[in-house]
């Protein structure tokens, strides 16, 4: 139990500080937090793929939804900012741990998926300045339906990793 609190603090923190540092100095900080739960809460051995995979799948959807234009950050890269991919490194994290009961029945974790990541892309776009060309009820609307789709693959990712 005090593993997924102590999960559940470290990703806020980790989510904060990317959202508000962006690509800075406080990128460390967030790095140090991914640094931790895997120095305490599990290991590179244990969750390394699924880090890994989850940032390549992560970025790579971010990286279109911005290449169509569904949203815009201020630098001119066609990948998304690191800040976000370090985001992703940090949801990997808590797959196996402060979400792990979200994944099943996967209608939880596309219920999740839908409203958590809205929620997330709405909070984070606010605090970090990312642009919703397209307008932001409709693109939080289509984040949602993504994200019913992608929470419960994450799971399946997760389960299937962990090997």
């Amino acid at each position: 139990m005090l593993e997924r609190v102590a999960n559940a603090v470290l990703f806020q923190i980790g989510w904060l500080t990317c959202v508000v540092g962006g690509n800075s100095l406080w990128l460390l900080l967030a790095l140090a937090v991914l640094v931790v739960h895997l120095s305490w809460i599990s290991s590179w051995a244990a969750e390394g793929r699924l880090i890994l995979c989850v940032v390549i799948v992560g970025t790579a959807v971010d990286s279109v939804l911005r290449a169509v234009g569904v949203f815009e950050f201020q630098d001119q890269s066609p990948l998304i900012p690191l800040w976000l991919m370090l985001l992703w490194a940090l949801l990997a994290t808590t797959l196996r741990h402060c979400l792990q009961w979200s994944g099943r029945p996967w209608w939880l974790a596309s219920g999740l998926g839908a409203v958590g990541g809205a929620l997330s892309y709405y909070g984070g776009g606010r605090l970090a300045g990312v642009q919703f060309p397209y307008g932001e009820l409709s693109t939080l609307i289509g984040i949602g339906l993504l994200w019913a789709l992608l929470f419960p693959l994450l799971h399946t990712m997760a389960r299937r990793l962990a090997g």
